[in-house]
């Protein structure tokens, strides 16, 4: 899948030829979401510091590119790590693939590096309000695409807060991403819960048709048992945001953040950016290097980007949603380039 650019006929002649920039495909999700900005802002930082050129296909259902880049169709994507965890496994949406087949794409995929910036979140329409929470039976709820790990964690927040589970103590909506917003503003779901950056241009777009009310997970449930193991089932992570902050990041729009503390707490959705297993080293070493370099661009380009939840110091495994039930490992080239810009990365991740 790699290309090379070939380098001008002048500098053939030269005794030693630098390597030519490479030519990566990628997929990632549509424009206004985290992973979107993460790969347009990576695209423009490989491409600056000359080491690669990604040609990326927007709106792409991850469950699918996740698959192409273990089948070697595919340089590169975002990966919810619940995807690799079923993929490995062949179940959920990778269950025609089987459990032999799926373990060995699985064993083809490795992480570059990780965010947790997408936080599950409950919201409605103030002029058709969830009077409470905990109980919306009978409720039309979005709660995702047809499939993939965004639906899981839908269903899984609405089991959290309300005790019911989809098609029998609510009816579940679910369409393709493009589609999410134009469904729930006309008039599609009584209350819908999406991953969500912060901000989310998705959120303000809902708004902008009428006021909404977001809700965080209340504390007494994130606290409770079922509630921590959502937070460490495979794909999440902890999330929590002090709700000062949350708010400002609104604010202008018709949002009302509704917490029972001075935090927005949920799960968030924990991603990996992944790569073939067999991608050149000195490759993998070169992408992740000027990533790291580019910090700066990645936090200060979007207001999201301090809540990306990106990985640019020590690597621990747990805070990424790695290290437990999803055993997905790093490319020896990433973990050399953590390393030399003087960061650990825990043995679980090792190849």
């Amino acid at each position: 899948m790699i290309k090379q650019t070939l380098l001008g006929g002048a500098l053939a002649l030269l005794p030693a030829i630098a390597l030519a920039q490479a030519t990566l495909t990628a997929e990632t999700t549509t424009p206004g979401s985290t992973p979107h900005y993460i790969d347009s802002t990576l695209a423009a930082v490989l491409d600056s510091a000359g080491v690669a050129t990604l040609q990326i296909t927007e709106g792409a259902t991850l469950t699918n590119s996740v698959q192409a880049v273990a089948e070697g169709r595919l340089d590169m994507a975002p990966a919810p790590l619940i995807l690799p965890f079923l993929l490995s496994r062949g179940i959920g949406p990778y269950s025609g693939i089987g459990a032999e087949k799926g373990a060995e794409l699985a064993d083809n995929i490795r992480v570059i590096f990780f965010n947790a910036g997408s936080a599950q979140m409950l919201g409605y329409y103030n002029s058709n309000p969830i009077e409470d929470i905990r109980n919306m039976s009978g409720k039309r709820i979005w709660n995702g695409p047809p499939r993939g790990a965004a639906l899981t964690s839908g269903r899984a927040m609405i089991q959290l807060l309300s005790g019911i589970k989809d098609g029998e103590g609510y009816e579940g909506v679910q369409n393709p991403w493009p589609d999410a917003v134009s469904t729930i503003t006309g008039g599609g779901a009584d209350a819908w819960t999406i991953p969500e950056g912060l901000p989310s241009g998705r959120q303000i777009a809902i708004s902008a048709a009428g006021g909404i009310t977001i809700h965080d997970v209340p504390s007494d449930i994130l606290a409770s048992e079922l509630g921590q193991q959502i937070v460490a089932a495979p794909g999440h992570a902890p999330y929590s945001v002090p709700v000062d902050e949350f708010r400002a990041a609104y604010a202008g729009n018709d949002i009302t953040v509704v917490t029972d503390d001075d935090t927005f707490d949920s799960f968030a959705t924990a991603f990996g950016q992944i790569v073939q297993a067999s991608m050149d080293e000195e490759l993998a070493y070169n992408i992740t290097k000027a990533y790291l370099e580019g910090e700066d661009r990645f936090i200060n380009g979007s207001p999201r980007g301090p809540y990306t939840l990106l990985s640019f110091g020590d690597i621990d495994g747990v805070s990424q949603g790695a290290c437990g039930a999803v055993k997905i490992k790093m490319h020896p080239g990433a973990i050399r380039a953590f390393e030399d810009a003087g960061h650990t990365v825990a043995d679980c991740l090792r190849p």
